[in-house]
């Protein structure tokens, strides 16, 4: 039963590392009933997780994955927390495009939409790609396309009976904080959004403990990526960087100018005509923002203006809308 450490939860005691693991674990095993599950997850909407919660939480997912081994290459993961409740256009999905066709390997982790209309598993299925846990294809997909997507129910098979729970609570939970750490071919390199400065914070002390080099974004008016809306925090293992749309050569932006609709079409249809290089020039800007920040985060030698102008290209020759293409073929 999952009651006496309900109870401690319910009088503000907290977790350590093993305990956390050890919980989440037996609830993905469904040793609990589906109420004492949506206590637990309750408990971390009305309290903020710590980090050796949060790192425990992360060493169950990692134990319980089905891991792809892509040793061969040095890749990234783009990939932002949700549970900003911005529901902007998908651009992380294709900001990672852009980085696939400006050279750099990425394998991106994804999953349907929780806290928005339509999450980066969402967007691919419907542009007709087949979600695959198949490691030849995916080798060949990242050799060939220069990118592969690794749709998280299939690599964390033990978390099906929490996938209904959060569909219907609807609302940003811990397994949010999750879903970049916890990438199952885990990737030399990572660029991170996430919705809080606070978890920017623990993200960043539990990178540190690892040998993993990445880049955590916050936009300080919310959203988990650079926004361009406002100023917002990048950091880096070697220090942190407050910028602004400006530090970018680029205007700040409103809100609505990356809005991404209500529904998968309408944000596939974003999707598609920023691929095509059609976008706006907001909806352009903000992805060319991402994914310089991805390719810097693999770069760092590279200046900033550097790998922009290699986003740039990319998108704009078409080099990114081929990365799809061939990813599909593959």
């Amino acid at each position: 039963m999952l009651q006496p450490i309900l109870k401690r939860l319910f009088n503000y005691d907290t977790l350590g590392r093993d305990e956390a693991c050890r919980v989440l674990m037996d609830i993905a095993g469904e040793k609990y009933n589906k109420s004492e599950v949506v206590a637990f997850m309750t408990v971390y909407l009305m309290r903020n997780v710590t980090v050796e919660e949060l790192s425990g939480f992360r060493d169950a997912l990692l134990e319980m994955c089905l891991r792809v081994d892509m040793s061969d290459f040095n890749t990234i993961d783009m990939c932002g927390t949700g549970g900003d409740g911005k529901n902007t256009f998908n651009i992380s999905t294709l900001a990672s495009l852009v980085v696939a066709g400006a050279g750099v390997k990425v394998v991106k982790h994804g999953n349907y939409g929780v806290s928005s209309s339509c999450g980066s598993s969402n967007v691919m299925e419907y542009m007709g790609y087949r979600f695959t846990g198949d490691r030849d294809t995916l080798n060949r997909q990242i050799d060939q396309a220069g990118i592969c997507f690794l749709h998280a129910p299939l690599f964390n098979p033990a978390m099906k009976s929490i996938a209904p729970i959060r569909k219907e609570l609807g609302v940003k939970t811990f397994f949010n904080m999750l879903g970049p750490m916890v990438n199952p071919s885990f990737p030399q390199n990572q660029l991170v959004g996430v919705f809080s400065l606070e978890l920017a914070r623990m993200y960043n002390y539990i990178y540190q403990q690892t040998t993993k080099n990445y880049a955590i974004l916050h936009s300080l008016d919310g959203y988990d990526e650079v926004s361009l809306t406002s100023p917002f925090k990048a950091i880096f293992r070697s220090g942190e960087r407050l910028m602004t749309a400006a530090d970018l050569n680029m205007k700040t932006l409103r809100q609505e100018d990356i809005f991404g609709g209500n529904t998968i079409p309408e944000a596939a249809a974003i999707f598609t005509t920023v691929l095509d290089g059609n976008g706006t020039d907001a909806q352009n800007n903000v992805v060319l923002a991402n994914a310089s920040m991805a390719i810097h985060c693999v770069h760092a030698e590279k200046e900033m203006d550097i790998c922009l102008e290699m986003a740039r290209e990319s998108l704009m020759s078409g080099k990114a809308k081929l990365a799809l293409k061939r990813l599909i073929e593959a």
